[in-house]
């Protein structure tokens, strides 16, 4: 049997912006994934959907594995003849014991890479505002173990030599040995006011820092009920986070926001939420589902020269049309002389991207303005395609069938109630731990409202705020017994996520007076 290889990957500090291009394309093609706790989930979902993954995260006094037990998993997995991707947080050879798994992989005679990763000692403070080394304050660094015991004879840590020779020590992994720290650095020389940063869940929208000095970090820590995991900085470096934090400047820093839309089509926004600082909560509503009967496309399609207008309503609509014009091999250019409109920029630029022209598109996005920006420009007597969801309201086809036109209103999809749940978020959602719930259609409340019961909204009112797309999706809140609180002023997700800016911004100014 051909042997298999393993690779050994660092995953970075947490931020999945973070992970290697490398690392990516590796663990895509990966058909077994052993995994630490501190990879994150979306870093996991690279993993090819057939590959099969393992789970080996330690936690104090838990390990789901031995070291001895994973060292023998990848070789059994390797010695089937598959690609094994060993996953690591931060980077492997950096206290993530890649080392000692990488000579045991070479003592069973089989092959390995190492691919590192973005190590925490260094992206986690540069998160928090803290830069490692700087001109003006130390140009020497070094990286240590926080997991060392007290107490231990025969110390692997040179005390006396980094208390007082090294300007910046990081500590990983070392909360729980915080109080061993300070004083074993105290007593070997660094001063009790050097200044020290302890950072949680460090390069994530739930970064947390928490700042003192060798003398009072340990204090502060049972103050505040600060918990591991987190990375401890110690020296004048620390002082320039006053100056230099960035993250936290972000204008949706700490809001947690739930994304209703489906998985699909949630990806643009739950990008954004992140760049912007926020911390996305998928929690999909709908499904798209593709019409099992598409003949009237079809037929539709063959006739296409005879359509005045297409009305696209939504990029899902644009995906089926395309998709099927490309399946019946029909020429894009059938489409010369027909008027194309479209609800909004979105859906404009989607079209655009095919090399088409777009004549009609309202400053209003939905079907009222659709219908005004049409009106004078269809006239009486033309045809119309209307190819959209079923289920859609129906003031765009009756109003123009009353201007005298021809509309072939073709349901091409329809936005059914999601098949995934998510317990454990629907129990967030419950335990009021939110700031924001965002609905982007009508659909998006009446499935939520479905999946989570009727009385949610009575509950959700009282501690997160509703953001809604547009009138209409607001209107269906409002009926289903939410308190709207904001409603985007331009109906795209741009507009949404800039109401919900406006909106946190003021929160942010009344927490600060």
């Amino acid at each position: 049997m051909k042997k298999g290889k393993i690779y050994l990957i660092g995953a970075g500090p947490g931020d999945p912006g973070l992970f290697t291009i490398k690392g990516k394309m590796l663990l895509e093609q990966g058909q077994v994934v052993v995994y630490d706790r501190l990879v994150g989930e979306e870093i996991i979902a690279y993993a090819s959907p057939e590959a099969e993954l393992i789970y080996v995260g330690k936690e104090s006094g838990r390990h789901a594995l031995s070291q001895d037990e994973i060292n023998a998993l990848l070789v059994r997995k390797a010695r089937e003849g598959k690609r094994v991707v060993r996953l690591k947080g931060g980077d492997p050879f950096l206290f993530g014991r890649g080392g000692e798994e990488a000579l045991y992989i070479r003592e069973q005679g089989l092959d390995y890479e190492v691919v590192p990763g973005i190590t925490s000692a260094i992206a986690v403070p540069a998160y928090a505002g803290i830069p490692v080394t700087h001109r003006d304050a130390t140009s020497s660094l070094a990286i240590i173990t926080g997991h060392e015991k007290p107490g231990k004879k025969d110390s692997s840590i040179n005390w006396k030599g980094i208390s007082t020779g090294i300007g910046t020590l990081v500590f990983l992994m070392g909360i729980e040995n915080l109080d061993f720290i300070s004083s074993s650095l105290m007593e070997n020389g660094r001063a009790a006011d050097t200044p020290v940063a302890l950072i949680r869940w460090g390069t994530l929208p739930k970064q947390e820092v928490l700042t003192g000095t060798l003398d009072n970090i340990v204090q502060r820590v049972k103050e505040v009920n600060f918990q591991p995991p987190a990375v401890i900085v110690v020296g004048e470096v620390v002082d320039l986070r006053n100056k230099l934090s960035w993250l936290e400047k972000k204008p949706l820093w700490g809001k947690r926001i739930v994304v209703t839309r489906s998985r699909a089509q949630a990806s643009v926004l739950v990008q954004k939420i992140r760049e912007l600082g926020g911390t996305p909560l998928e929690f999909p509503t709908i499904e798209i589902q593709k019409a099992v009967n598409l003949n009237p496309l079809k037929k539709a399609l063959k006739e296409i020269k005879q359509y005045d207008w297409i009305i696209f309503t939504s990029v899902n609509a644009i995906d089926i049309f395309f998709g099927q014009m490309d399946l019946d091999q029909i020429d894009i250019r059938e489409l010369k002389g027909v008027n194309i409109a479209a609800i909004g920029p979105v859906t404009r630029q989607k079209l655009e991207a095919r090399g088409l022209r777009v004549e009609a598109m309202p400053e209003e996005y939905r079907a009222e303005g659709v219908l005004d920006t049409l009106n004078g420009l269809a006239l009486k007597g033309q045809r119309v395609l209307l190819p959209r969801a079923k289920g859609a309201r129906s003031i765009l086809p009756d109003t123009l069938v009353e201007w005298g036109l021809e509309v072939d209103e073709i349901h091409l999809y329809q936005a059914a109630l999601s098949s995934g749940k998510n317990p454990f978020l629907a129990d967030v959602i419950k335990s009021g731990e939110i700031d924001y719930i965002t609905f982007t259609s009508s659909s998006t409340v009446s499935n939520f409202v479905e999946i989570m019961g009727r009385d949610i909204a009575g509950l959700i009112n009282s501690w997160a705020k509703i953001a809604c797309i547009g009138p209409i999706t607001a209107d269906k809140a409002r009926e289903m017994g939410f308190s709207v609180d904001i409603v985007a002023g331009q109906y795209t997700i741009d507009g949404l996520l800039d109401a919900i800016i406006i909106d946190a911004s003021g929160q942010q100014q009344e927490e600060s007076l």
